[in-house]
């Protein structure tokens, strides 16, 4: 008699068959794949909204950038040290919504566009701009996040 297998990666209980690895994860890559269209909808429609002329400083996919990371900062405090989630939140919400909204690929071909259209002192800026303002609000978001939480438990 052989002991049963523990701890594989679906398994419920002790002994069950154990479900294929794809399988376990489908929710969690269908999460993703929802919230990332969802947020790719949303940076579609910020750049609809405030369209950065042609030869233009590409402003909107800097906001967008920092806003979704600021709201990055914030949910992950709320999500770890306030409330526990549903398992599926953080795939939608984290990875795919805020992953679809922020756009770290347009930011390096908008840094590409203006190096190649001889700006470069508008590519160097944004290059350099872009990831310490997105750092920053993810810092600055958390920091103020925390501050109000701590003042409303007072």
């Amino acid at each position: 008699m052989t002991v049963p297998k523990t701890g594989g990666v679906g398994r419920t209980r002790p002994g069950a068959p154990e479900r294929p690895r794809w399988r376990a994860q489908a929710p969690v890559v269908a999460a993703v794949a929802l919230g990332g269209g969802t947020g790719a909808a949303a940076r579609y429609a910020a750049s609809l909204w405030w369209p950065t002329p042609t030869g233009g400083f590409p402003w909107t996919t800097l906001g967008v950038n920092v806003v979704g990371c600021a709201v990055i900062g914030v949910f992950m405090v709320v999500v770890t040290e306030v409330r526990s989630a549903h398992r599926l939140v953080r795939p939608f919400f984290g990875t795919g919504v805020l992953g679809g909204f922020t756009t770290f690929s347009t930011y390096a071909v908008d840094s590409r566009t203006l190096f190649a259209d001889g700006r470069v002192p508008a590519g160097l800026a944004h290059l350099a701009a872009t990831p310490l303002a997105a750092l920053t609000a993810v810092w600055l978001a958390a920091w103020a996040t925390r501050r109000v939480l701590k003042w409303r438990q007072t």
